[in-house]
């Protein structure tokens, strides 16, 4: 499994956030449209993410919903049928709701930024460090607190759980 130390926050100027993203990752990696749909697994969260309607990445994750940074557990199955893996997870587990958002993905090193637009929600950024076998989560931690004050989010704009939790905007 791998490991990753995150946290969300929402944003409330995104153009700015942008900028400080991009001068201190460089451009962007890639730019995504992403649908998850979550499926009922107790003790965790189990989604199929499907990458511009043609890749697909099972996903199963443990981590706690909290604001701050929080270690996470997760493995990931990637696949190039994600809708007859869909059709197959909806009859064993059923959904209990799908996010779709477009995403553009920067990377600085072990950080993934995510600058998300999520449908009927808003914009998020989201900070994920991910972790080395020989690191601990204490040191994801301090690099996200690290990177989330040089961006300049203040610890009000962070959010627990994931897209799903949030209610739709008005």
């Amino acid at each position: 499994m791998g490991r990753n130390v995150e946290i969300k926050a929402r944003l409330h100027d995104r153009v700015t956030i942008e900028r400080r993203v991009r001068e201190l990752a460089g451009p962007a990696v890639r730019t995504m449209a992403q649908e998850d749909t979550f499926f009922a697994c107790p003790g965790a969260r189990l989604k199929l993410r499907v990458i511009d309607g043609v890749e697909g990445e099972l996903i199963v994750y443990r981590r706690p919903d909290a604001t701050g940074p929080k270690a996470s557990d997760y493995a990931i199955y990637r696949t190039s049928a994600p809708s007859s893996l869909k059709t197959v997870m909806e009859a064993a587990c059923g959904t209990i709701g799908v996010v779709r958002k477009l995403r553009t993905l920067y990377l600085d090193g072990a950080m993934r930024i995510h600058l998300d637009a999520v449908e009927g929600r808003g914009d998020f950024l989201e900070l994920e460090y991910v972790l080395r076998d020989d690191e601990s989560a204490g040191e994801g931690t301090t690099a996200v607190h690290s990177y989330r004050e040089a961006l300049g989010i203040p610890e009000g704009d962070l959010v627990a759980g994931a897209y799903l939790d949030l209610k739709e905007a008005p």
